[in-house]
């Protein structure tokens, strides 16, 4: 047992590497989206090519969270963790390195292999390292670098881009995870595998990635004719996953937990709704502002930091209520503040003013922040320690699969109220028309994600 000076300095060091991990992550998703136009016109790439160098990196993310986590119940989440930051930051240099925008696509797939290590193993650290009454504020505060990573991504990746070139973006990457790695190297304590020994399910860990894999790219291709065969194929891969899992001895997904554990299964299921729900209003928002309000893109985007600004500055707060408080309570509050704030959304036209707008993304940041900590904090603190790595990839999970599941449902409206027609003021019925259906449905899946959170309060 450590002493007490060397606990404190492993929960520390625990946390600043989670931070720096939770900050990079973001950050480069955010800030690579704003590179794109530049690493295009360097390649002469095509839209296709571009919209690849995200959706190889969300597809291996996605396609891999669930099998790291259980890997690091296996084999040790530390060793995971580390060997993820290994594989991010060589990946972030070598595509500095690029020759072709083939070669950009590749190492994207690889390095979100690497992140989906990262993302799996960082929350079950937290919950591990840190005693009952101190983990929702360390969660909080984990989850703070991650609003933080969305905030600065757009704006100092924008810098970076302009001053230094697209390749100076991606040197970050080896930088930050290279300082990542030697701290958990030198003072994160090698803990003992939870669930060592036990097999690794490879062949459950591939039916569903495949399941995985073709929802992600069928989701970012509708409403393409060939895209709807991909997206059933994916569902009826994942319902088999789901079967092989609960006859499997030593599965990826504990089946038993989703059936037997309310508060993991809904507290899964609330994430996955939130995300889905919440994810596209930046998206709407950012077209909204800089296409018909006549908005500069660093204005628009200035705007749109309020959100994860508030986010940022809260989480560590709702983190710690959630110490003194019922997780689902706060959770299901901090829901129903986003369905509000999405119902008004809504209602945005053409005569919206600036102070409705920066209100509306004020309530908005807290509604999540509120939901986000506690949520987080009530679903891995549910598990056996055992099946904290596998709690915390399907966790990571919920939220990719919802932010894809947000951006697909936009793809469709958008679809049938503008065609492929170019969006501009003159389209501006249209593109309201879209966006004030969209918002009411992710109204209405943030409203079902109040009922389901809030049955675990009902529950008791």
């Amino acid at each position: 047992m450590p002493s007490a000076s060397v606990q404190l300095q492993q929960q520390r060091a625990t946390l600043l590497v989670v931070c720096i991990a939770q900050f990079l992550m973001p950050f480069m998703m955010s800030a690579v989206g704003i590179a794109l136009p530049t690493i295009g016109l360097e390649f002469g790439a095509s839209a296709r090519q571009l919209g690849l160098v995200e959706t190889a990196y969300v597809a291996a993310a996605a396609m891999c969270l669930l099998g790291m986590g259980r890997l690091g119940d296996i084999c040790g989440r530390r060793r995971i963790f580390r060997l993820g930051l290994v594989l991010f930051s060589l990946t972030g240099g070598l595509i500095a390195l690029a020759p072709t925008i083939v070669t950009v696509i590749g190492l994207r797939f690889a390095q979100g292999v690497g992140g989906s290590m990262v993302m799996a193993t960082t929350m079950a650290m937290v919950i591990t390292a840190f005693p009952e009454g101190q983990r929702g504020r360390a969660l909080g505060i984990a989850v703070a670098a991650v609003y933080a990573g969305i905030s600065c991504g757009p704006f100092f990746g924008g810098l970076l881009v302009s001053a230094l070139g697209w390749r100076a973006l991606f040197w970050l990457v080896p930088l930050l995870g290279g300082l990542a790695f030697v701290v958990a190297s030198r003072h994160l304590a090698v803990e003992a595998a939870a669930a060592a020994g036990e097999p690794l399910d490879v062949r459950g860990w591939l039916v569903y990635a495949l399941a995985i894999g073709l929802l992600v790219v069928a989701a970012t291709r509708l409403p393409q004719p060939w895209a709807w065969p991909l997206l059933l194929a994916g569902a009826l891969l994942l319902g088999l996953f789901v079967v092989l899992q609960a006859r499997t001895p030593y599965p990826l997904l504990q089946v038993a937990l989703l059936r037997h554990n309310a508060a993991f299964a809904l507290g899964n299921l609330a994430a996955l709704l939130n995300y889905a729900g919440t994810f596209g209003l930046t998206f709407f928002l950012s077209l909204y502002l800089q296409l018909l309000r006549g908005y500069s893109p660093r204005e628009a985007g200035s705007l749109l930091l309020l959100q994860p600004l508030v986010q940022a500055l809260l989480s560590p707060l709702c983190g710690r209520w959630s110490d003194h408080w019922p997780a689902q309570r706060l959770a299901t509050a901090g829901m129903l503040l986003c369905a509000l704030g999405l119902w008004q959304a809504s209602r945005i036209d053409l005569h919206t003013s600036l102070a409705g707008l920066v209100v509306l993304l004020l309530v908005l940041g807290a509604g999540f922040a509120l939901f986000s900590s506690p949520n987080t904090r009530g679903v891995l603190s549910s598990v056996p320690a055992r099946h904290l790595g596998m709690a915390s990839g399907l966790a990571a999970a919920m939220r990719t699969l919802g932010m894809t599941g947000s951006m697909a449902l936009i793809l469709l409206l958008l679809n049938h109220h503008l065609g492929a027609t170019v969006i501009g003021v003159a389209q501006a019925p249209a593109f309201l028309a879209a966006m004030t259906a969209s918002l009411r449905l992710f109204a209405g899946l943030c409203l079902l994600a109040v009922l389901v959170s809030g049955s675990r309060w009902w529950r008791g």
